[in-house]
């Protein structure tokens, strides 16, 4: 059965030998799979090397993957043979398509990507969510520092913007809006910030809490998704093949603290009523992880209109929405 996970962790090795030739050498291998060539000016272009060490490179991949190109003499380029097979690094068709997206969004450029002849392709537009440069910058120190930092912020429960003194040690994506977690002195317990709420910060003599209490963060709880068994039969096998599913099922690991956001966007247990057409998928251990839907305080089933529309979501004791802290 495939599991995938829903976030994260960048360390020391992520970057390291960044500019090398490891680096290089998987630029050769993206090259090949997904444009079916590569030659010297490419790997001088794109790494501002000279054409001795680009030679260097590709005696060296080659030495590696002997059976993945061939050298065309009439066009003076190495072409992919039909026994290619990726070799190094990820060259996989996510890195590919994450690529085009983050061009798509203006993140990168297409000469930053390994990306060399890119098709035509768009992506759906979401409203521009900015964030202050400061306040990412002290959120960033006070986590590399186990620090704190004073804030002014923007609940949608409050009309007004309350003072908070939180000591931040992550940062989470829930798919449109980025979030830094972090304990609040405030509340007592462990929260979610959206960013772009923050309306001022400034830096708090306050020493920051250990991560490891934050139970919410370190806690995984895995969902088991199925295909819903009232799609037709075509509709059903477009969905298994959609999500990779084995034997009708999947698995995604999730954090405790990142749950109601995941729920929410797949529109899963709690959020799949109320929908005009059959959901495609469904929370098949819903039972089995129902202990963390009551600690978000959201139970199985939301309330709903007499015509079946979601109306809301009956909170229980003490239950803060992630959106409204």
């Amino acid at each position: 059965m495939p599991t995938s996970t829903v976030d994260t962790e960048l360390g020391p090795a992520s970057v390291s030998s960044s500019w090398g030739q490891e680096r290089r050498l998987e630029f050769i291998d993206f090259r090949l799979r997904w444009e079916k060539t590569v030659n010297r000016s490419d790997l001088r272009s794109h790494f501002g090397i000279s054409i001795p060490q680009a030679s260097l490179d590709i005696a060296k991949y080659t030495q590696l993957a002997s059976s993945n190109l061939v050298y065309d003499r009439s066009s003076r380029t190495y072409r992919a043979t039909a026994a290619f097979v990726p070799t190094i690094g990820n060259t996989s068709p996510q890195r590919y398509l994450d690529e085009l997206l983050a061009c798509s969004r203006g993140i990168l450029s297409e000469s930053d990507t390994y990306i060399g002849w890119a098709p035509p392709f768009a992506a759906v537009p979401a409203p521009m969510r900015l964030v202050d440069d400061k306040t990412l910058s002290l959120l960033l120190d006070a986590i590399r520092f186990c620090g704190s930092v004073r804030i002014n912020y923007q609940s949608d429960s409050d009309d007004q913007p309350t003072e908070r003194v939180i000591s931040p040690h992550a940062f989470a994506f829930d798919g449109f809006r980025w979030h830094v977690r972090a304990y609040c002195f405030f509340r007592e317990a462990y929260r979610d910030f959206v960013l772009g709420r923050i309306l001022n910060i400034s830096i708090e003599p306050v020493p920051g809490r250990d991560p490891a209490l934050d139970s919410g963060w370190n806690t995984l709880v895995r969902l088991v998704l199925t295909a819903n068994p009232d799609l037709t039969e075509g509709n059903r096998r477009a969905v298994e093949r959609d999500y990779s599913m084995t034997e009708g099922e999947t698995t995604v690991d999730v954090r405790e603290a990142l749950l109601y956001y995941v729920l929410k966007q797949l529109q899963l247990g709690p959020f799949s009523s109320g929908h005009l057409q059959p959901p495609q998928l469904l929370l098949k251990n819903e039972e089995e992880i129902e202990s963390y839907l009551q600690k978000m305080s959201i139970g199985r089933r939301p309330k709903h209109t007499n015509d079946g529309i979601l109306q809301n979501i009956i909170p229980g004791p003490g239950y803060e929405s992630p959106r409204q802290l």
